[in-house]
């Protein structure tokens, strides 16, 4: 047990630093860019545990807790990016080289580069895998119906081919799995095709306890129809690229709609998982070989990306926000507000990160 706890907590480490370094080099690099000095950029809170200071006197570490990172810069007070209690002392020099005193398109440019490096780093690892295994395209036509499942009872029929489900065309088999796995607590009206005509099935998914692509047990919608009617296509690098542009464009749309049930009551809020699903899905994701391995690094960074750009205040999404506001409105949101939006923004954070830290553990306990 202990073993695979370390190994677990390694494989973490490992994945993480990857996702984080990624995400904060897209700030440091934008941040350069601009002129602005970087002070810091850390791997992890907390306690150093090494580094070493560039020749421009940046110091690059690896700190205890590896729940993160951050890039300071000079004029900060703190990760977070607030703002030095001293900052207007400083000369017209130093000032040319602080974050708080660029333009506001230079601030939003630098706060962007983060989770705009994130998904650049998935769209180059879907981008390797669809090059490699080219795309399995499993047809949306019914071969197996499972006895009393929710297929059953509405009445889907073998060989019905699905064609819509609400109002998403479906174009093939996993289109299936991924809608119902997102919308699947409500009704859904199925759009078939049977025998040459076009009818409507409504049919309510029953929630049922399922496996995931790393055999854990997750409960999720369930409808109870199989297809075994596979496609295999080749892909050149350009349709490569392109296939993984429009899987992460899909993927932060459903990490949205799925956030969007969270808050609406229309999902459990107990689906929330955090960093202890994370370190257990690591390990799995590596145990499970190269490609699983890539996947499930290109699956966090557009978490992290998507995350990243909500408008919380502390998050990237928080200062864009008010960097929005304040080219419309011409000057900046008052100092006072952003900061006691800043300290809320990291309190909200941090509860949310307490959260899920004890929904994994109930689970793991289940």
């Amino acid at each position: 047990m202990i073993s695979i706890i370390l190994y677990n907590l390694l494989s973490f480490i490992f994945i993480i630093s990857i996702i984080v370094f990624i995400h904060e080099f897209g700030h440091y690099y934008i941040a350069k860019l601009c002129g602005v000095k970087i002070e810091t950029f850390s791997i992890g809170f907390g306690k150093e545990i090494f580094g070493f200071n560039d020749k421009n006197d940046t110091r690059w570490k690896f700190c205890l807790i590896p729940f993160g990172g951050y890039v300071k810069m000079f004029g900060d007070k703190n990760p977070a990016s607030m703002p030095d209690d001293k900052i207007n002392e400083l000369k017209d020099e130093e000032k040319s080289t602080s974050f708080y005193f660029q333009n506001v398109y230079k601030k939003s440019a630098i706060v962007l580069a983060g989770p705009l490096a994130n998904f650049i780093l998935a769209i180059f690892l879907l981008m390797i895998i669809f090059k490699i295994n080219g795309i399995n395209t499993t047809l949306p036509i019914i071969s197996e119906i499972s006895k009393n499942s929710p297929a059953e009872k509405y009445g889907l029929a073998l060989n019905d081919k699905i064609l819509k489900i609400d109002n998403k065309n479906i174009t093939s088999f996993q289109e299936i799995k991924r809608f119902v796995a997102i919308n699947g607590h409500k009704e859904l009206a199925f759009h078939i095709e049977r025998s040459g005509k076009n009818k409507i099935i409504n049919i309510i998914p029953e929630i049922t306890e399922q496996k995931d692509i790393f055999n854990n047990k997750v409960k999720l919608p369930f409808i109870g129809i199989k297809s075994d009617k596979i496609l295999k296509k080749d892909l050149d690098l350009l349709s490569s690229f392109n296939m993984s542009v429009k899987k992460t464009y899909e993927l932060s749309a459903n990490i949205l709609k799925t956030l969007y049930y969270l808050i609406t009551g229309q999902r459990n809020i107990k689906e929330l998982g955090g960093p202890l699903k994370i370190a257990q899905y690591s390990g799995k994701s590596i145990d499970m070989g190269f490609m699983m391995t890539i996947y499930f690094i290109a699956l966090i960074s557009i978490n992290l990306g998507v995350i990243n750009l909500l408008p919380i205040p502390a998050l990237d999404g928080g200062h864009l926000f008010f960097y929005i506001i304040e080219i419309i409105r011409g000057k900046s949101v008052p100092e006072k507000i952003q900061i006691y939006s800043f300290k809320f923004g990291i309190s909200l954070v941090m509860m949310l990160m307490a959260f899920t830290i004890f929904n994994d553990t109930r689970q793991f306990i289940d």
